[in-house]
């Protein structure tokens, strides 16, 4: 039997990484604070002989966009997928440093040519509804994600599944088309019951918590699963109020009035606003925010127009005036969290350099410059912001650029699944596993709405897919992250530090790698 515990990052294992994503797509960023503002913590809330454990109680949390899709595989926002990460679990889950922990599955075996997966599942699992769950629904869910019920993949992280046998009702045989060094990493996707069609209108998962209402415009609920099958991951609340809020101000005087527990992105001046009564966790977020470039449309199917917009943005500048001097600059899809996998040194590939720009741009016949439209969500005021700021330096080199803000659930019609865009500005949560961060930009990967189109970039990364050694592998991933910043293909500006603001009272909040909202281990103490 393999070690259910095997960490998936290399490096990832030696530290925690705060990296808890909220955002639609990662966009939600906002930079950690300064100046007068609550006591900061980079340490999860543990327990401690001074709490006092209330049992039950409703907490409220302030989320700023509407959910895109409560089926859990078609649901494309960040948001979304972290409250609902709630209701379902998968064979496994992640953990504060990157490793992978056992959910429903008990054990698994992986045969000697990387080909096959055995995975044992635990037999006392229920479904919300009161079904058993099965190695049947297991089955299910995987034959949707990989395509293998006669429609399209739901997920690129499935599409090498060869095929799916069920031995017995608590075993479950995956055997893959080529070995995959990212398919473990994939098995935290949570489980569904099969045959059920209502996902979009009614979840029904096995996790901690179960799916309630959802009102347009005003709250999702989720409350306690009496009858979750993990005895030590049993919730201690009763009851979760996500509150549709897309205004980061209103979510702060919310917190302050009491109408309001949890504010998971708050701003610096929103920081400094909250007084002693709060608590403020602090971190790196494990993130990319970028200013992604439409490789197909003109001028910007160029390469030396858009390594010309690299030169004219000052990340720095980015960094000072919209986060407060609290991120980290990039020069690629990777964040240093990555550890091994990160290539050093791209981040200064392109130092601001006005002349450099104008001689490209004169080069690729647009020394009068051009018009650019920014598209950007209006509900992430970070991303504005920067897109701001990056209006006014791409007049230097005669880039007028024009911003074009739209609502989130536009954005992810327009943008993210058509590509009818010329730039954007959004954040790209942090993953497991690197293929998953690059593979986005693979000519194959149904939604990489960059139109980056390159067969070296897709062969390095298709390599990497199947290396398992961890040295080659890393090594093939930079040379990936060599090739994305070379071509330009977007202006990666910065992983952005985050606080989450809540009530002192509220204990037990942890951060991860990956997109999670977590909250079957938090809990109420008396005040």
């Amino acid at each position: 039997m393999m070690n259910l515990k095997k960490t998936l990052v290399a490096g990832l294992s030696t530290l925690t990484l705060f990296a808890v994503i909220i955002s639609g797509c990662g966009g939600n960023a906002q930079p950690a604070a300064t100046g007068n503002k609550p006591e900061t913590s980079t340490e999860t809330a543990a327990e401690s002989d001074q709490d006092k454990v209330m049992e039950g109680g409703t907490v409220r949390v302030a989320i700023a966009t509407e959910p895109d899709n409560l089926d859990p595989y078609l649901s494309a926002a960040t948001d979304t997928n972290s409250m609902m990460d709630n209701v379902f679990d998968g064979l496994f889950e992640a953990g504060e440093k990157g490793e992978l922990i056992p959910a429903i599955a008990e054990s698994y075996e992986v045969s000697e040519d990387g080909l096959i997966y055995t995975f044992n599942i635990k037999k006392n699992v229920v479904f919300h509804d009161g079904s058993p769950l099965t190695s049947d629904d297991v089955s299910y869910s995987y034959a949707k994600l990989a395509g293998l019920d006669g429609q399209e993949p739901l997920s690129s992280k499935f599409s090498g599944i060869k095929s799916i046998e069920n031995p017995d009702e608590y075993t479950v045989v995956v055997k893959l088309k080529e070995r995959d060094a990212a398919f473990m990493a994939a098995n935290i996707v949570g489980i569904v019951p099969k045959n059920y069609e209502q996902q979009s209108q009614k979840p029904i998962g096995a996790g901690p918590f179960k799916f309630v209402e959802y009102q347009p415009g005003q709250q999702l609920v989720l409350e306690k699963n009496a009858d979750f099958y993990d005895n030590e991951r049993m919730p201690k609340l009763d009851r979760i109020e996500f509150k549709i809020m897309p205004d980061a101000n209103s979510s702060i005087l919310a917190l302050q009035s009491g109408d309001i527990d949890m504010v998971p992105g708050v701003s610096e001046q929103g920081a400094m606003q909250l007084g002693d009564g709060y608590s403020i966790v602090s971190g790196p977020q494990n993130m990319v925010q970028l200013m992604a470039l439409n490789n197909s449309v003109k001028p910007l199917d160029d390469v030396r127009v858009r390594q010309a917009i690299n030169f004219a943005i000052d990340k720095n500048v980015i960094i000072q005036t919209v986060a407060d001097g609290n991120g980290t600059p990039l020069g690629s899809n990777m964040s240093p969290a990555m550890k091994m996998y990160y290539q050093e040194g791209l981040e200064s590939r392109y130092e601001p350099n006005i002349e450099q720009a104008k001689s490209l741009l004169k080069e690729a016949g647009y020394e009068n410059g051009f018009d650019l439209t920014i598209t950007v969500p209006s509900n992430y005021q970070f991303h504005v912001d920067t897109a701001q700021v990056i209006s006014e330096q791409l007049k230097q080199v005669g880039i007028r650029a024009a911003l074009k803000q739209i609502e989130w659930s536009s954005w992810l019609e327009d943008v993210y699944n058509n590509a009818k865009y010329e730039a954007t500005i959004i954040g790209l949560t942090g993953k497991l596993d690197p293929n998953e961060v690059l593979g986005r930009y693979e000519s194959s990967y149904a939604k990489n709405f960059y139109k980056f189109s390159n067969s070296e970039f897709d062969d390095l990364v298709g390599q990497a897919r199947t290396e398992l050694d961890e040295k080659a592998r890393a090594d093939l991933y930079k040379q990936a992250q060599e090739l994305l910043t070379d071509q330009a293909v977007a202006v990666f500006i910065m992983d952005p530090g985050r606080n989450v603001a809540m009530k002192k009272s509220l204990k037990g909040f942890k951060m991860y790698p990956v997109q999670k909202y977590d909250f079957a281990p938090m809990y109420f103490t008396e005040e």
